[in-house]
């Protein structure tokens, strides 16, 4: 596992652009993995830039989506459907037939979720998976105690989880109490993972993901386990490492 430590949230993002920048160059056809939330948007707006800019081709790559909110409509200005398109797929030359992003109107969730996962085998398997944490450890919508070995599925969300998304809703009532997820075990089956974090609120999340013991209840340390696993972090998400042999760490590996 590669740990390095940038100043700030904007450096996090530059760092994180040239990652999947280098993967979209090495491999036109990639299989990319993308998270939603904040913390990735700035990532998002570099790429958007490098293909305005620099003619960055995303146009032979396939995309799979981490998760998605139950009952909520594609277009709902809280879906993750909509935040993916108007932050990222609006603006570069995505085939939005390699686009697949979990429908959360499916009429039968399990179904689709097997849909899904056959849909990642058949395109080989994703090369690289973006990933951010939630407070409480959780990787995608994948809460403490979930399976470690879990696939795509229905996941009941936290009341925890709850509370923190009520921000993006008019009130508590509207967040919605289910989402799909990739499971745990499908996220590891990704060649690569780029984890990206920021802000002291998630410090206490990457000291226990990279120096506790791999645990269902804080799920995202599962990433230690991980062959290739590259782990981006700001200076106040590090704040609370004890190894201070992470610290610092700004220079990639030689090829």
């Amino acid at each position: 596992m590669l740990v390095e430590v940038m100043v700030d949230y904007d450096a996090v993002s530059e760092r994180a652009a040239e990652l999947v920048a280098q993967q979209i160059r090495k491999k036109p056809d990639s299989v990319i993995g993308f998270a939603t939330g904040s913390t990735p948007l700035g990532l998002y707006k570099r790429l958007v830039a490098m293909h305005r800019d620099a003619g960055l081709d995303f146009s032979k790559m396939t995309t799979f989506n981490l998760d998605e909110y139950i009952g909520l409509l594609p277009r709902h200005d809280q879906s993750y459907n909509r935040f993916m398109w108007e932050h990222l797929f609006e603006h570069i030359n995505v085939s939005p037939e390699r686009v697949f992003i979990p429908n959360g109107m499916a009429d039968d969730i399990d179904g689709f979720c097997a849909w899904y996962e056959e849909q990642i085998e058949r395109v080989g398997g994703i090369d690289l998976q973006i990933l951010g944490i939630g407070a409480n450890g959780h990787l995608a919508f994948n809460e403490p105690g979930s399976s470690l070995g879990s696939r795509t599925r229905i996941k009941t969300l936290t009341a925890e989880t709850v509370v923190v998304n009520a921000r993006f809703f008019s009130n508590l009532n509207e967040v919605p109490r289910f989402a799909i997820t990739m499971g745990i075990g499908t996220i590891m089956e990704a060649r690569r993972l780029l984890l990206l974090a920021s802000g002291e609120s998630k410090a206490m999340a990457i000291q226990t993901t990279l120096e506790g013991p791999v645990t269902a209840m804080a799920p995202s340390t599962i990433v230690q386990m991980h062959r290739h696993a590259h782990v981006i972090i700001d200076e106040r998400a590090a704040s609370r490492l004890k190894n201070k042999h992470h610290h610092g760490i700004s220079e990639p590996k030689p090829e």
